[in-house]
């Protein structure tokens, strides 16, 4: 097949890039670049199967243009990172609403099969776990920047689920739980790589709030192994689905661990929410999913360790230093 990926030069779309060509298929990523980069391509820049397109996914030409020519979309580009959220909430909800407004319109015009990432941010401060596909969601206050990411992709949750009900196009949206690997950066404000990068520097490791929030890390590799899947199977149509692990860390546990596994001499030192982001914050203590319906689909089980993962991603940034 013909694939395309929006936000392709990012962390998840790059690894998804080659899994695809590895598979066989042709592969044309567009990213504008914002918060991507050519870097994480470089495994697959020369393939002839690949292509890629600097332009955001707002520019409708060019996009007609791409979605006319490919038989399956994954539509990744979105703002991402919770410093890039807090820091440009303007920008995170124009490029996530109007971008998936702009691909699923053309998906529907010309037909074409689309997978619509999403994110556990939905599920807000809900504390029933783990996190159903099903449960209700519970957001905060509006003055709190970091829900309008969470909004902005209910919207478009509810947008490909509309086309879905109203014209028949075949959409499936996946939640991404907290995704880790080689090639993620930090500077968005996502905790694994920032935590290794100052633990291989010896520089103390900052923790947002009490430290006491539990998450659960997934390698990149499963959620790509999952995307893969999910296309091809009838039973993921119309549907939301959680991708991620259960195997659950606490993000003071994480520091502890990740110091532990570099030698690290870093020591810790706790932030308050509004010393971190310079205004005030509201976070989610707890998110792990529910895997029962994808594991019902394709038989989803993520494979890789936490201990697994965050070695690669070690290895990785002592490579970048």
């Amino acid at each position: 097949m013909n694939v395309l990926i929006t936000g392709g030069a990012g962390f998840i779309g790059s690894h998804l890039s080659e899994a695809l060509l590895a598979a066989g298929h042709s592969v044309t990523v567009v990213d504008d670049l914002s918060t991507g980069s050519l870097d994480n391509l470089a495994g697959v820049i020369e393939n002839p199967n690949f292509r890629f397109v600097r332009e955001t996914v707002c520019n409708v030409s060019t996009m007609t243009s791409l979605i006319d020519r490919c038989d399956l979309i994954y539509h990744l580009a979105a703002a991402v990172g919770v410093q890039l959220i807090v820091d440009r909430p303007v920008h995170t909800i124009e490029t996530n609403i109007h971008g998936s407004e702009v691909v699923l319109e053309l998906a529907n015009k010309f037909g074409r099969k689309i997978l619509v990432a999403s994110t556990s941010e939905v599920y807000g401060k809900n504390t029933k776990v783990p996190f159903n596909e099903d449960d209700d969601t519970t957001l905060g206050s509006t003055r709190f920047t970091r829900w309008s990411y969470a909004c902005s992709k209910m919207i478009d949750e509810f947008l490909a689920l509309a086309y879905h009900q109203e014209s028949g196009l075949e959409t499936i949206v996946c939640r991404f739980f907290n995704t880790v690997g080689p090639r993620q950066t930090g500077v968005y404000g996502m905790v694994v790589p920032r935590f290794v990068q100052r633990a291989l520097r010896g520089e103390t490791i900052e923790i947002y709030g009490t430290g006491d929030q539990s998450r659960c890390f997934c390698n990149v590799s499963d959620v790509v192994g999952a995307l893969v899947k999910l296309v091809d199977c009838p039973g993921a149509v119309g549907e939301v689905i959680n991708v991620g692990t259960t195997e659950s860390i606490t993000i003071d546990g994480l520091a502890d661990k990740i110091i532990e596994m570099t030698g690290s001499t870093s020591g810790k030192t706790s932030l308050s929410y509004e010393e971190a982001y310079g205004r005030p914050f509201d976070d989610m203590l707890v998110r792990m999913p529910d895997l029962g319906k994808v594991n019902g689909l394709i038989g989803y089980k993520p494979t890789v360790s936490l201990e697994e993962t965050l070695q690669q991603v070690i290895d990785f940034e002592k490579t970048r230093l």
